[in-house]
């Protein structure tokens, strides 16, 4: 590749400014910011390059323009004309997001010196010589458009987007991201062209390198691609518009077709680096919490919505935060929306106290070590402090929220949630209106001056991720108890912040025991937190945020699947307290109503969604169990009935019938001790009661006659394809390499045959993929396509579909894809098995299947040695099209009138 980079003489040196808890910032002689994050305690890396330009930047007429930038980035440079096939030819996740305030580009990959060089290379490539020409803009301009259509399906996207217009009257955070329409159909290449070159420039920008390299010499190779690149001469400056204080109430109204009615309420607030921002950021996280925030009390447990949520906007300038309610059709609106005012702006009625604080910052702070202990999302979560006014705003607000005290929320509470301060409501004059204060940007430089961050910051050492060196450290055990086994998988290994993630299954019983038994099943499982005999579900909740971790609950077929995640010190107690809730559960009458409100009305906003429609009918269409089988798939009026008819009384009885010992399986990686482990599974489980013998529940292969089906949506911008075909095979079939790797290459990546084909040369949608499911118990699988697009391309966008499949099944693949694909999928393997929580789920579905990671070298070892020929020979004898069921979804009519 030649320099991307004109040069223009030596670079200076990098200087040092700041340094907080393994984060150093240079600044290179043009402007650019560097911060080095290194962790060596996995082998990936993150790099991550925010421009500090977002739709904020834009002007009149002109919206969308950093959003549609950023889609263009990817079309790439004279030196890498296609970035996304390029990244996916060397395995990196990447991609890119735009905000009111920056633009990011980011990418984790297993950790190569060369593929740093590579990423880096082009970043410095695309700051300067993006192509940005007049067809790519038209390709990508029908994606956006496609995109902007999908969330004009989503009636709740529509509605905050419109209130934010509402409550902000003259600055540019009134606009959403996306852009207008009319802005993005009037787009031209030479204005995107102004723009990127008055805001992609390294003054402009912060580039974050977190992981598992060598700093001095990614340092230096930073300086030498990036340093020629010449300070701009022009000056960017804040536009002069500010949003003038609110002075009376507003209300906007959305009716659409489909979904249930839901309300919300949204007040200016400060801007994110101000003290008063994260005031108003715990206030949200309290009043909205589940189950014990003011408006979960006032609204759900009277009946007047089915579930409330908070959160407040983090930008540069003053925000919004906003509130709101979901509800179902028979709910009192204008009740309900009353009651949600009073709630926010009656605080003196409805005070907050010190233990739903002291739990909003326990749950707050867990959330923050949790990203903190991850490096890939850490360096990706930075973007946002960046954007905010500098990167160490992310530990400036931790400090901030260990010190809020209970009077300076109730404070803020008076002070900006009042009625001449809210979007939501009818707009009514007054005589003496209440007015929130008159907030400025914060002296960030004055603010962070002396700040250090926590001095007890310490690295973690590096961890070997090769499927030897796991199988190598992972103690593998059967502990045999009366009421029967336990079999394990327990990897001890360093970890950013001390974490350990476990994965448990309790097996029981067999298909017929459970019939009529689907939503009951999933109710106990999802239901284990919602109450014992001396616990309420706060209670439990708190519990879990003191140990600072998580618990989740969830059924598949005749498995309870539980998954554990908190730091060293309080992982042995949170593993017990998982087992404890599961023996414990009594499931209190009120917690199980309002949660048969809430996934009933999360049934009935589906029945008029396209994808959730198209999905339900292939699946009924290839269903071929009877009525009640826990494998049989409901109609969605079926699934409301079932559900409807859960009761505490059933769900006690299930819970003390089937979830016992017997055949238990455990997954542990992390920081941890075994023998400690081992002896609260066996002092925990050893009196339990004995679950039904286990029998695995079988999904045998069976032909499906193909169909074809049209869904009518109403009033949906977007439409929804599918396609499914059954597949004969095990994933121990020898086939099963080269089938996995033709489907790869047709439509699994961002350079496969279909992206190419429909997004990338047509424009005609913003996601297609295809995907291979394939059993590792019995020869059965599925072979699946999935497209979003515009109802008025439907007939456009099959038949460009059924070419792309029919002239790869007749030629085939060429040596080049192939050898990009292998890298790629090698690559991606890699990376995932860095990831702790790859690694704990894995393990569990090894001990079931007695495998080990010596499977994963074998299968990697095949794709490493695939030829075209068998790619291709797999691909025809599997993938039949006419073979293939499909389902279209949309507002076909209504686009016709």
């Amino acid at each position: 590749m030649s320099s991307p980079i004109a040069a223009t003489g030596t670079p200076t040196q990098p200087v040092q400014t700041h340094s907080i808890e393994g984060i150093t910032e240079y600044v290179l002689g043009n402007g650019l910011r560097v911060l080095l994050a290194p962790d060596q305690s996995k082998p990936t890396t993150t790099v991550n390059m925010t421009y500090l330009v977002g739709s904020r930047h834009e002007q009149y007429g002109r919206t969308g323009m950093a959003h549609l930038l950023e889609h263009l980035m990817f079309r790439g440079t004279p030196n890498t004309p296609n970035a996304l096939a390029e990244f996916s030819k060397r395995g990196l996740q990447a991609n890119g997001s735009t905000s009111a305030d920056r633009t990011n580009y980011y990418a984790s990959f297993a950790s190569n010196p060369e593929t740093l060089k590579w990423y880096l290379t082009w970043q410095a490539d695309a700051m300067r010589n993006a192509s940005i020409q007049e067809a790519d803009l038209n390709a990508e301009r029908s994606i956006v458009l496609n995109e902007l259509e999908r969330g004009e399906n989503n009636p709740f996207r529509t509605l905050t987007e419109k209130m934010r217009s509402t409550a902000y009257q003259w600055h540019n955070y009134r606009n959403s991201t996306i852009g207008a329409r009319s802005d993005l159909d009037g787009m031209q290449a030479d204005e995107l062209r102004d723009f990127y070159d008055r805001y992609y420039q390294p003054d402009n920008a912060v580039l974050v390198v977190a992981g598992q390299f060598a700093p001095a010499q990614t340092l230096k190779l930073i300086n030498e691609l990036f340093g020629s690149i010449p300070r701009p001469e022009r000056a960017l400056n804040e536009a002069p518009t500010v949003e003038p204080q609110q002075d009376g109430k507003r209300q906007v109204t959305l009716e659409r077709s489909g979904g249930m009615p839901f309300i919300a309420a949204t007040y200016h607030i400060p801007a994110a680096s101000s003290e008063d921002y994260i005031l108003l950021d715990m206030a949200a996280n309290i009043l909205a919490d589940s189950p014990s925030g003011q408006l979960y009390k006032k609204l759900v447990e009277n009946n007047l919505a089915t579930g409330v949520f908070g959160f407040a906007m983090a930008h540069y300038h003053p925000g919004l935060i906003f509130f709101g309610a979901q509800l179902n059709d028979t709910m009192d609106i204008a009740k309900a929306q009353q009651t949600l005012h009073e709630v926010l702006e009656q605080s003196a009625a409805n005070p907050i106290t010190q233990e739903q604080l002291d739990r909003a910052k326990n749950n707050w702070l867990t959330q923050w070590d949790e990203l903190f202990a991850s490096t890939e999302q850490m360096a990706i979560g930075l973007s946002e402090a960046i954007a905010s006014g500098d990167w160490r705003l992310f530990f400036l607000e931790r400090d901030r929220v260990k010190n809020i005290t209970l009077a300076d929320v109730q404070r803020a509470i008076q002070t900006y949630l009042v009625s001449s301060n809210r979007t939501s409501g009818l707009y009514k004059p007054t005589d003496n209106p209440q007015r929130a204060p008159f907030e400025t940007v914060p002296d960030i430089a004055q603010l962070l001056k002396d700040y250090k961050g926590d001095p007890t910051f310490t690295q973690t050492e590096s961890f070997d991720s090769s499927p030897e060196n796991i199988d190598k450290l992972t103690q593998r055990e059967v502990i045999k108890l009366p009421n029967g086994t336990i079999s394990t998988a327990m990897l001890v290994k360093p970890t950013r912040g001390n974490r350990v993630q476990a994965d448990y299954k309790i097996q029981f019983a067999n298909a017929e025991a459970l019939n009529d038994m689907a939503s009951l099943s999933a109710a106990a499982a999802s239901l284990i937190t919602s109450g014992t005999a001396t616990m309420s579900r706060q209670q439990i909740q708190d519990r879990i945020d003191a140990l600072q971790g998580s618990i989740h609950y969830g059924i598949s077929g005749n498995r309870l699947m539980v998954s554990v995640s908190t730091q060293k010190k309080y992982f042995p107690d949170l593993l017990q307290f998982s087992l404890e809730l599961i023996q414990q559960a009594n499931y209190p009458l009120k917690e199980v109503d309002e949660y048969k409100e809430r996934v009933v009305t999360s049934v009935r906003n589906a029945m008029t969604e396209p994808g959730a429609l198209a999905n339900n009918t292939l699946s009924r269409h290839s269903n071929i169990w009877p009525k009640g089988d826990i494998r049989y798939v409901p109609t969605y009026e079926e699934l409301i009935k079932s559900i409807q008819a859960v009761n505490p009384k059933a769900l006690r009885e299930f819970k003390t019938h089937f979830f016992g010992a017997g055949d238990i399986d455990i997954a542990v990686v992390g920081d941890f001790d075994p023998k400690q482990i081992k002896h609260i599974l066996e002092d925990s489980l050893n009196s339990w009661k004995q679950a039904p013998a286990y029998e695995r529940i079988e999904t045998p292969y069976h032909s499906v006659k193909p169909a074809t089906f049209t869904i009518e949506t109403p009033d949906k911008a977007n439409a929804v394809y599918m396609a499914r075909l059954p597949v004969e095979m095990q994933n121990d079939d020898p086939d099963y390499p080269a089938l996995f790797m033709a489907n790869y290459l047709l439509g699994a990546t961002e350079t496969s045959r279909l992206w190419t084909r429909i997004r990338t040369q047509a424009g005609l949608s913003y996601s297609i993929r295809s995907a291979l499911n394939i059993s590792s118990f019995e020869p059965s699988g599925t072979w699946s396509l999935q497209a979003i697009y515009s109802p008025t391309e439907k007939e456009h966008i099959k038949s460009l579909i059924d070419e792309t499949i029919q002239t790869t099944l007749k030629e085939g693949f060429t040596e080049e894809e192939l050898n990009d694909g292998i890298r790629s999928v090698l690559n991606l393997r890699s990376l995932a098995r860095s990831q702790d929580s790859v690694l704990s789920s894995t393990w569990l579905k090894y001990l079931a299947l007695d495998r080990s990671f010596e499977w994963n070298r074998k299968f990697e070892n095949a794709i490493q040695n695939l030829t075209v020929a068998e790619v291709h020979q797999a691909m025809k004898k599997y993938l039949k099209p006419e073979n293939m069921s499909e389902a279209f979804a949309g507002d076909f009519e209504g686009k016709k009138n």
